[in-house]
């Protein structure tokens, strides 16, 4: 019982805590801000790290899941194909790692290797999602499909990447499996890409869970405290989410993930300065977190103007967020209305 009253405990909690705000506000960030967040926090292995934040997972997103399912937004039979490619994979990933050296701390630098280049891959998702959208809108959206054409082999091809990500890492059960169903099912509403994505998401975090804690464990000590914090946490941020512009947080989290990333290739032993240069490193990820603010904008702007926009302007990054088929009036739509089809 002592442990859970320490100084580390209460860290875990506020990470946990913080974590699921941010995850109940926008959705994002669940394996790909906790696991490196912990690991930076010096809680214990990366391998008790990626098993607590999974099994922490797979008790929020039951919820979310189950919201979803209740209002009929997910799409079972796409979501079926999905399970059948994750859930193995997830299953397997931790043991070819484990497989891969007896040596705990190679083990560890190889988790954080792993990790360090799916937090990269995540946040390269997001600005994905963005340019997928943009082009979308310049050549005309694509008709929403409430139940599109099943396309087994790629579903369950992204199904199978999906899982074998997340057994590893804890990272991409959001970020990576969503931005490939809206490249294969473009016309599929956003409603029912989150739900779709949530329930797929639950089978598949549990299993990467199971194969994590027969191989390393279950370290209680940082489990307990990071559900009391994550999930009291997210409901908060649920609550909130109206009144708070979600998507300068997401951008903010895809700043903080290429930096987490790139530190994480760092601590896995990727030292392109030779050893002992950590201050060199330290300003390596911050001149990352610097070049993302200041060039990241510039570079869409550029990408905005070859499809015939200005570089800033309408459609923006939020409106973007919303496509595709996403319902919800936008703040322009009312404004372009009359000089439009409406007489």
């Amino acid at each position: 019982m002592s442990e859970l009253l320490t100084l580390t405990a209460l860290s875990i909690v506020a990470a946990g805590f913080f974590v699921g705000v941010v995850v109940g506000l926008t959705g994002m960030g669940g394996g790909a801000l906790m696991t490196p967040a912990l690991i930076f926090l010096g809680v214990g292995h990366t391998a008790s790290i990626v098993t607590a934040d999974l099994t922490a997972a797979a008790v929020y997103k039951t919820g979310g899941a189950l919201t979803h399912a209740k209002e009929g937004s997910p799409n079972l039979r796409l979501a079926a194909w999905l399970i059948a490619g994750s859930v193995p994979m997830a299953f397997v990933g931790p043991y070819l790692v484990d497989g891969l050296t007896d040596d705990p701390a190679q083990l560890e630098k190889t988790l954080k290797l792993c990790i360090g280049i799916a937090l990269l891959f995540a946040a390269s998702t997001y600005a994905l999602r963005l340019y997928i959208n943009l082009r979308r809108v310049r050549s005309g959206a694509a008709t929403p499909e409430e139940n599109p054409r099943i396309r087994p082999v790629p579903t369950l091809l992204v199904g199978m990447l999906g899982g074998l990500l997340v057994g590893i890492t804890s990272v991409g059960s959001g970020s990576v499996i969503m931005i490939a169903l809206l490249m294969l099912y473009p016309g599929l509403s956003a409603v029912k890409l989150v739900g779709t994505d949530l329930v797929q998401a639950v089978p598949l975090v549990l299993s990467a869970a199971v194969a994590n804690i027969l191989i390393h464990g279950l370290d209680w000590a940082l489990l307990i405290p990071l559900v009391v914090g994550s999930v009291p946490g997210t409901i908060i941020g649920s609550r909130i989410a109206p009144r708070v512009p979600q998507s300068y947080i997401r951008r903010g989290i895809v700043v903080v993930l290429t930096m987490s990333g790139v530190a994480l290739l760092f601590k896995a032993g990727l030292h392109p300065f030779g050893e002992g240069h950590d201050t060199l490193e330290a300003i390596v990820v911050a001149g990352v977190g610097v070049a993302m603010l200041v060039l990241v904008p510039v570079v869409w702007g550029m990408l905005r103007k070859q499809h015939g926009l200005p570089m800033f302007g309408a459609p923006t990054v939020a409106e973007l967020e919303k496509l595709p088929g996403d319902r919800r009036p936008r703040k322009n739509a009312a404004r372009k209305a009359p000089s439009g089809r409406n007489p």
